[in-house]
């Protein structure tokens, strides 16, 4: 009902016309005494009637026009089938200056995509260039022998690292889908080796873990699961107080769906903040206070898992702490994701 009413609107001066046309019409019948012999309402009949199949007809072919414009509008037409649409010399005016505005437009999101690739391609291989020099400067603590100069000299190569290595996974995330291998786990491995890889700034800050066997099996990708428990982890340490323990447990919910927790006893995080800590570059009322938080982490972390369909949901109480759970979809879950 609405193309007909929106046709009617676009027709108001015709329509208008023609009803001025009829009054003049039935003045001058009533004025005029040759015509009194003629029947008016007669002949308003038969123009009323004529001008009412002119409105269907047009109706019906200007529908028609616009929806096979609308069928083609993502493509420029070729001339065939631009002659097909038998646009009037108005409108025709009308689809060329469309169709050169998108043209126009296409060329220059192309060009922006193009730059874009180049700008990710020369970020990504600056990243790796940075790694190299990381790696050299970490096995040169190793001859450091004052301890206390080398546990702080470590710390920081650290923090340095995982800045990098978040970069890193940024620049990838938008071609994840061709970096996704699906395997299984056993969840252990990829915690122990995160928490090994967190030793310089555990020790440091006499952070413990209390782990549990994790001996479940999961089916997701290694790489990307890692770099998010990596996340999960190093805000765990960096907002847990000097002298407590991080508790890392699995549970399995009542749709068989495997849980892995990550509790720590820090600050926690306040309610109102809740709601958009995985949002991009929000830091939070913690974040504020210091100044290693980028707000970048808990937001890659929550696009990764998403992209690979883990599901990240956190529970936290100022001053008691937080716990970030990480579910595992099931089989037929992972078909999905898959197939998508």
């Amino acid at each position: 009902m609405k193309m007909p009413l929106l046709f009617l609107r676009e027709r108001l001066a015709w329509i208008g016309f023609f009803v001025f046309l009829i009054l003049i019409l039935n003045v001058l019948f009533s004025l005029d005494v040759g015509l009194v012999g003629v029947s008016i309402w007669y002949l308003n009949i038969i123009m009323l009637v004529t001008f009412a199949l002119f409105l269907l007809w047009r109706y019906i072919r200007e529908v028609g026009q616009l929806r096979d414009f609308l069928g083609n509008v993502d493509s420029r037409l070729d001339e065939p089938h631009t002659r097909s649409l038998a646009l009037s010399p108005f409108q025709n005016a009308y689809y060329r200056k469309i169709e050169d505005v998108f043209y126009e437009k296409d060329a220059e999101l192309n060009h922006t995509k193009v730059q874009l690739q180049e700008y990710s391609d020369e970020l990504l291989a600056w990243v790796h260039e940075v790694k190299a020099p990381l790696t050299t400067i970490n096995l040169m603590l190793e001859h450091i022998e004052d301890l206390a100069l080398r546990r702080k000299l470590e710390t920081e190569w650290l923090r340095l690292h995982l800045l990098v290595d978040q970069q890193l996974h940024q620049t990838r995330l938008a071609s994840i889908e061709k970096d996704n291998y699906l395997t299984e786990i056993e969840l252990r491995t990829v915690v122990y080796k995160e928490i090994r890889a967190m030793q310089a700034w555990c020790l440091e800050k006499d952070i413990g873990f209390d782990v549990a066997e994790l001996n479940e099996i999961v089916l997701t990708d290694t790489k990307w699961i890692a770099f998010i428990v990596r996340q999960l982890l190093s805000n765990a340490i960096k907002y847990s107080p000097k002298n407590s323990e991080i508790f890392i447990f699995t549970e399995v919910d009542t749709s068989s769906a495997t849980l892995l927790h990550i509790k720590d006893n820090g600050i926690g995080i306040r309610k109102e903040d809740l709601p958009r800590i995985f949002q991009k570059s929000y830091t939070g009322t913690a974040g504020r206070e210091s100044a290693q938080s980028t707000g970048m982490g808990l937001y890659l972390a929550q696009k990764i898992a998403h992209k690979i369909g883990v599901h990240i949901s956190v529970q936290s109480v100022v001053g008691e702490g937080s716990i970030f759970t990480l579910r595992f979809p099931l089989q037929n879950e992972y078909t999905k994701l898959t197939g998508r």
